[in-house]
């Protein structure tokens, strides 16, 4: 898929920032982006990259980033839509760097209960010596906590995922980092750092989050169901601009980043 070129500023993550931090000097050569996006493929174009290759399973997602990056692909940069599932998908090929950015919660909603195998999947593709950097999001939706804060981002966080299976679709499924580090030695990577980020969402958070319910509001198919979400969206969009009005950002959470090798 060919990308034009937009000419639009990358505004960098302080998740990316800490990436750029550890690789430091290293040449980040061939970069496959294993569940890419709009963030991820925006910051990858800031990269010195030789070349990289970008995966999704959607062609929504697919579609999108290409939309919005700020460049033009050379040569031998590739976006393709697969799932890695198909085992050959990339066969044979190896990365010098291979970025995870929230993809194995993602990974859920065209995977379904095969995280435990994307860690091994995904090795095959890493040179000995190479480095792989994850991003994810510790899980706060099964979790209700005393601070008003965290009540209502895990209150939105669970509006979002029934609407989500009253449409039809499947949510995302977040692992928390200690999961994610045994998975890693499991799977034969040594583990290089993990470090963990609080989370400040602000008012394009709340918005789209509440945007998202409203949406598949609309797909449930009963109307009197429909009509109680929508209103129970716009009570939640009344209390979150309150708390962001008395707090100025909904601090809660965390995301992690844990950057890993294979041996060799």
């Amino acid at each position: 898929m060919s990308v034009s070129s937009t000419s639009r500023p990358v505004t960098i993550s302080a998740l990316f920032r800490y990436i750029e931090q550890l690789q430091g000097d290293v040449p980040w050569g061939h970069l496959l982006d294993a569940g890419t996006g709009v963030n991820s493929l925006q910051w990858i174009s800031t990269l010195d990259t030789e070349c990289w290759t970008a995966i999704t399973a959607s062609e929504a997602m697919a579609r999108q980033s290409v939309q919005h990056y700020p460049s033009t692909m050379r040569p031998n940069d590739r976006l393709v839509v697969g799932n890695w599932m198909d085992e050959q998908l990339l066969a044979g090929e190896q990365f010098d760097t291979i970025v995870l950015d929230y993809f194995i919660g993602a990974i859920d909603g065209f995977a379904p209960y095969w995280q435990d195998q994307v860690l091994p999947r995904i090795r095959q593709h890493l040179k000995p010596g190479g480095r792989l950097y994850i991003t994810a999001l510790e899980p706060y939706v099964p979790r209700y906590r005393n601070n008003e804060v965290d009540q209502f981002v895990t209150e939105l966080g669970r509006l979002r995922d029934a609407c989500l299976l009253l449409a039809q679709e499947r949510p995302y499924r977040e692992y928390p980092a200690d999961w994610t580090l045994r998975q890693l030695e499991r799977s034969g990577y040594q583990v290089h750092s993990c470090k963990h980020f609080g989370i400040r969402y602000g008012e394009r958070f709340l918005h789209s989050q509440l945007d998202m319910c409203r949406q598949r509001a609309q797909r449930f198919g009963n109307q009197a169901l429909t009509q109680a979400m929508l209103q129970h969206a716009d009570a939640l969009q009344q209390r979150g601009e309150a708390l962001l009005a008395e707090h100025g950002v909904l601090a809660s959470g965390h995301d992690y980043v844990i950057a890993a090798s294979v041996p060799g």
